[in-house]
């Protein structure tokens, strides 16, 4: 049975350190732990912080800093019901505050195996076809998801309810 990808790419306002930025890392290993202990959650990439493979939108000579994760899950509802709701939701808040705007997705699902392991290299040429090409099949998001057939479905919010209820997550 296949599982969802999920990547989230941002680039900061201020490198870490800086006061304007400081409430999202901050947040960071309360938010892991939340997500860690989600319905649905399967695992995640664990490369240290540091030079890792960035999109194409990142510039090291003019950015700041540019915060990433790569996680996987057992469905699209699980990481949606993670993603909109408790710390990360709260979190989410302040993301005007932190990144810049983006003319690039701030984040892309795809199907994997049961038995792969994304790389970060894979999720920023998924974050880059998105970009480039839009929703499809290969890379997408909540508002045009795709089944693991490669079918254009809805979001099962009844689904999305029982996770964010077993999670005791409050909206």
């Amino acid at each position: 049975m296949a599982r969802i990808a999920f990547y989230t790419f941002g680039i900061l306002r201020q490198p870490m350190g800086h006061e304007q930025v400081q409430g999202f890392f901050d947040r960071i290993d309360s938010v892991f732990a939340q997500a860690e202990s989600s319905e649905g959650f399967i695992g995640r990439n664990r490369e240290l912080r540091g030079e890792y493979a960035s999109p194409r939108f990142f510039d090291k000579k003019i950015h700041a800093a540019a915060p990433a994760t790569l996680s996987w899950w057992k469905n699209l509802e699980s990481v949606c019901a993670f993603a909109y709701r408790g710390m990360h939701g709260e979190a989410m808040k302040h993301r005007h505050d932190w990144f810049l705007d983006s003319y690039w997705p701030t984040y892309v699902a795809w199907w994997i195996d049961d038995n792969h392991e994304p790389s970060r290299e894979e999720a920023c040429r998924k974050l880059e076809y998105l970009h480039d090409n839009g929703v499809s099949a290969a890379a997408f998001d909540f508002k045009n998801p795709f089944d693991a057939g490669g079918i254009p479905v809805a979001l099962d919010r009844e689904l999305m309810k029982m996770h964010i209820e077993s999670n005791n997550i409050k909206s």
